[in-house]
């Protein structure tokens, strides 16, 4: 699973939290329902959040609602999971933007889809994504063509942006993509009122979704080579770090100007969770439930971009290897081998794996997912990133700021 908002346990409530699951796991279910098994690689964080839009407007139901059968991800316990037109807008539209990221992927030669076998494999896939995704958009009447259109206007882009180009000129195409996801959450529930401000809503949350990527992958970018945003334009991270603040205050402005039924779980996950996505990031916090780093030193981790969200340990930083930073080989051992790394010395940071490519992640998110890990588990390895990563029903890394009920939070 991927996206930018991870909520973390203790900043649910019990009933949150519930919810939340209901929509993860609704979403899975529609990806399986209308697309097949192997499209549920897709469920991700940030597609469910069209679900959630989409109930929130609108008054619940008992249809709103069924019950699903066990599952591993949920240790084969049932649940109510959300259905209904919300969850297949958002198994739509994250078919069509994983197709994107899959053609990237192909497009930079990462890793095994160098070869050109598995890259037209992979391309193969991309294409019957686009295509599921078209069907399940037009049986809900969306034209997925807009996110089709702002995918292939990407490369271009990219191609003659360089040193000087506004950084907002290479994110106009997610922006694009993503306000007509937020807005179409209004048509289904009734409410074109709210289409105006949850355009704006998406299209902000698009700009962060893209420079929160930028910045987490430009080092390991630097050091493949592949092409960044932030790098190919000149952007400070001082500078990026203010557009993703604004962005970030111009979702709570949008969400004050939609009419809701209920807002309390849109509430928490884009009022809140998005800055804490932002400040994880960019590393300035760590969750409350771990140790708090201080001073750069031979037992605390560096602060800044490069340092990992792990604590302390006696080696100087992240005890998985590394920096915390993707594609980091690590300190004076040398370059970390396809083996997973070297051990670790005193002085220096030792080398993490490598991130896996397209295809070995996948396999490895089956496995994880059919082992009940990346739910459940204290603690696995990110199957792309390698990071190390906890179960999402446990604590998760973010910022507590508390119990709110909306009332003391920083949204005005």
């Amino acid at each position: 699973m991927f996206g930018i908002v991870r909520p973390c346990s203790h900043r649910l409530t019990d009933g949150l939290k519930t919810e939340w699951m209901a929509h993860l796991c609704g979403l899975c279910l529609a990806l399986r329902a209308d697309h097949g098994q192997f499209a549920r690689v897709v469920t991700n964080y940030d597609g469910l959040i069209i679900s959630v839009l989409t109930e929130a407007q609108s008054e619940r139901t008992p249809a709103a609602r069924r019950t699903a059968g066990p599952c591993p991800l949920r240790a084969m316990r049932t649940t109510p999971v959300a259905r209904g037109e919300g969850a297949r807008l958002a198994a739509a539209v994250s078919l069509v933007l994983a197709s994107a990221k899959v053609r990237d992927h192909v497009a930079d030669r990462d890793g095994v889809l160098a070869r050109r076998p598995l890259a037209a494999a992979a391309r193969r896939v991309a294409r019957g994504w686009d295509r599921a995704g078209a069907r399940a958009g037009a049986e809900l009447g969306f034209d997925t063509a807009v996110l089709l259109d702002a995918v292939d206007r990407q490369p271009a882009l990219e191609a003659l942006a360089g040193p000087g180009t506004p950084l907002l000129t290479v994110t106009e195409p997610t922006e694009t993509a993503t306000a007509a996801a937020f807005a179409y959450t209004a048509v289904l529930a009734g409410r074109p009122e709210n289409e105006a401000p949850l355009a704006e809503a998406g299209r902000l949350f698009g700009r962060l979704a893209h420079l929160l990527d930028a910045v987490e992958d430009q080092e390991a970018d630097a050091a493949s080579g592949a092409w960044n945003p932030l790098t190919a334009t000149g952007t400070s991270l001082p500078e990026a770090r203010r557009l993703a603040d604004d962005a970030v205050h111009g979702v709570r402005l949008a969400l004050r100007d939609t009419r809701f039924a209920d807002d309390r779980l849109v509430h928490v996950l884009l009022a809140h969770e998005l800055a804490s996505a932002v400040n994880r990031t960019f590393d300035t916090a760590a969750c409350s439930h771990q140790a708090t780093a201080s001073t750069p030193g031979p037992y605390n981790p560096p602060q800044g971009p490069g340092a990992g969200p792990y604590g302390t340990n006696p080696y100087g930083g992240n005890p998985y290897g590394g920096t915390g930073v993707p594609g980091d080989l690590g300190g004076p051992g040398g370059p970390a081998g396809p083996g997973g790394g070297q051990p670790p010395s005193f002085g220096g940071e030792p080398p993490r794996p490598r991130p896996r490519s397209l295809l070995p992640g996948c396999g490895m998110f089956t496995y994880l997912f059919c082992t009940c890990q990346i739910c459940c588990a204290k603690g696995y390895e990110g199957p792309w990133s390698r990071k190390r990563r906890k179960g999402c029903c446990r604590d998760g890394d973010c910022v507590d700021c508390g119990s709110c009920d909306g009332c003391c939070c920083p949204c005005d």
